[in-house]
């Protein structure tokens, strides 16, 4: 650019007045330059007008308003928490009594279970073991009342009690060898004196045969007097 400011057809080379000229063109646009470069919010600017400055507005109910919308933001937070809770509290519980409801259900039908079972074997037991009685005339008259019971043959304790006191004095192995039976040749043996004849036609099945065995004896005439006199309870003298 300053080749343009010499005359034409002069020489190229510039004398001490056009140097220091040229060397204060170039100082004017330095300066230029740094003025512009200096930012708005120097001391040095050259902008005689100020930016306006912007009002802030300050306002205690709009800080009250935010304060109270954190507070409720917070408590209905707190609300819900406690609702989670009392809903898991509630879950805890109600899975806590279905399970005790539950093991209590499991025990009573485990116990039905085994009282059911202990009542099967009681019933083996008894149909396995016979009830036994003592072997003496108490005895004897219980268990021959007991299948007298079975076989629907009358006749009370007391009944079947005075007529073989009265025939035998309570001997299962007593004999009569004098009266006309015995004349005949078939005294009466056993506890209610009964003659062979009259015990094989009024034996009971399950009994013994043997005409002195003290059972076999009072059901087999107990069996005779029921079929002649209604029971043994009629008898109140020889038969």
């Amino acid at each position: 650019m300053l080749k343009n400011i010499l005359p034409r057809g002069r020489s190229r080379s510039l004398n001490r007045t056009q140097k220091a000229a040229i060397a204060g063109v170039g100082a004017l646009g330095a300066a230029a330059v740094a003025l512009t470069a200096v930012p708005a919010s120097g001391q040095t600017t050259t902008t005689s007008e100020a930016a306006p400055t912007a009002k802030v507005a300050y306002s205690t109910k709009q800080i009250q308003d935010v304060h109270a919308g954190v507070t409720g933001q917070l408590a209905g937070a707190s609300q819900k928490v406690a609702a989670i809770e009392a809903k898991q509290e509630a879950a805890a519980k109600k899975a806590t009594a279905e399970k005790k409801a539950a093991a209590k259900k499991a025990a009573a039908k485990r116990e039905a279970k085994e009282s059911t079972s202990r009542s099967a074997q009681r019933t083996e037991v008894k149909k396995a073991a016979p009830k036994s009685y003592p072997n003496n005339l108490d005895g004897w008259i219980r268990e021959a009342r007991a299948i007298m019971k079975k076989h629907g043959i009358p006749g009370t304790y007391e009944g079947i009690h005075r007529n073989i006191m009265r025939e035998s004095s309570g001997n299962p192995m007593a004999i009569n060898d004098w009266d006309i039976n015995a004349i005949n040749g078939i005294p009466s043996k056993g506890l209610l004196q009964v003659i062979p004849p009259t015990f094989a036609a009024y034996h009971v099945p399950g009994t013994s045969k043997n005409i002195y065995d003290p059972v076999a004896n009072i059901v087999a005439a107990c069996n005779y007097a029921a079929d002649k006199y209604g029971t043994m309870d009629n008898v109140d003298s020889a038969y």
